[in-house]
């Protein structure tokens, strides 16, 4: 591996992935896996001696490999079922291998806890870059929810690995056929997979990828831990760094969560106190928050991000982690321009999702509230 990239790389210090497993876990609307076990599998690369570089988008050679890196299956089972850390290098060695191309880059596949920060570990110890990018700007439930397949990247090949060192090398005819297989291979695996896919040239990555998530996370955590040492509303912080709009606060009282189809899938109610008192949310989440329900009306929906918080810290409250009696704050974000296409719209609006609802942008919403 030549070592050119390393003339404009950032590198990554503790610091750095602390704050970043909190943006990340903002911006992955309460999916992309448990933030707490990707930050450690980081930060434990560093103390290993390893370097985590993250390399822009634009720094990247139109004719290099790249080869995002990510977790696949149920958040619930993730948390119960915790990786050994060598599930992932070896889907990304063996997807390498049956390229047969040297691999440039690994990145994110999406901003979400887990997988905003397990690639940071695959880059370190591969010896190589992580994008600053990803192919969502948030997290989704299905692997053609990206904005490479939009712009005709191909899932497949891709590799899976589990913690039994079983190795899957998949080759589909669409992105639609790697999600089902992909997701049934997930099950057998008991709930969890470690995949590298969608590989891409360079100049796929600058016309497919969302640039700077890895940054815009960053500056989030970074947001929300300064404003708890000022001792001021870290919630105001969060919003004013992701240009963000207040839902909804109050208190959790009802969670209905089941795993099924490889799926975390549910739904929250929040009853309102303060300015929100007599009204009630309900935010209805499949592995991620999708629809945001207030008092009967949409008031936020995929592909917008919709995040709840909790009320005092704003450490963002995940689909696997929230509970019965959590004082919460819920906010919604806008999404990239590029799923307000109709491309984008048909493979992640909330129509595709199974609501009978036309998507309206978050801003257009609020400004109508």
């Amino acid at each position: 591996m030549s070592v050119k990239w390393r003339d404009f790389v950032r590198s990554l210090d503790k610091e750095a992935i602390e704050n970043l497993a909190v943006g990340a876990a903002i911006l992955g609307t309460g999916g992309g896996g448990d933030p707490y076990i990707g930050k450690l599998t980081a930060i434990q690369a560093l103390e290993e001696g390893y370097e985590i570089n993250v390399v822009d988008v634009e720094e990247v050679p139109k004719d290099a490999l790249i080869i995002p890196s990510a977790g696949m299956g149920t958040p619930t089972v993730i948390v119960e079922k915790l990786p050994r850390g060598t599930e992932i290098i070896n889907a990304f060695k063996a997807l390498g291998e049956y390229l047969g191309k040297e691999v440039y880059a690994t990145m994110p596949i999406e901003a979400g806890g887990l997988n905003s920060t397990f690639p940071l570990a695959v880059g370190a110890k591969m010896g190589i870059p992580i994008v600053d990018a990803d192919g969502m700007g948030r997290a989704f439930p299905e692997l053609q929810m990206t904005t490479f397949h939009i712009n005709g990247v191909t899932v497949t090949p891709m590799a899976l690995a589990d913690e039994r060192d079983n190795i899957v090398i998949l080759k589909t005819c669409d992105n639609y056929w790697a999600e089902w297989i992909a997701r049934d291979i997930t099950i057998r695996f008991g709930g969890t997979a470690w995949i590298a896919l969608y590989p891409m040239t360079g100049k796929e990555l600058r016309k497919a990828a969302i640039p700077g998530t890895l940054g815009l996370a960053e500056r989030l955590g970074e947001a929300v831990r300064e404003a708890r040492e000022r001792k001021e509303n870290p919630i105001d912080a969060v919003l004013n760094a992701s240009q963000g709009f207040e839902l909804f606060k109050g208190k959790v009282v009802d969670v209905e969560r089941r795993t099924t189809g490889g799926f975390a899938r549910g739904v929250v109610k929040i009853e309102g106190f303060d300015e929100y008192s007599g009204n009630t949310l309900e935010v209805h989440i499949q592995n991620e928050n999708l629809v945001a329900i207030k008092n009967g009306d949409v008031i936020a929906s995929v592909p917008d991000l919709i995040t709840i918080l909790d009320l005092e810290t704003a450490v963002p409250i995940t689909t696997e982690s929230v509970k019965y009696g959590q004082r919460c704050f819920v906010i919604g974000i806008p999404c990239s321009e590029m799923w307000r296409t109709e491309k984008g719209l048909e493979v992640a609006g909330p129509k595709y999702f199974g609501y009978d609802v036309e998507y309206e942008p978050i801003e257009e919403i609020m400004g109508e509230v």
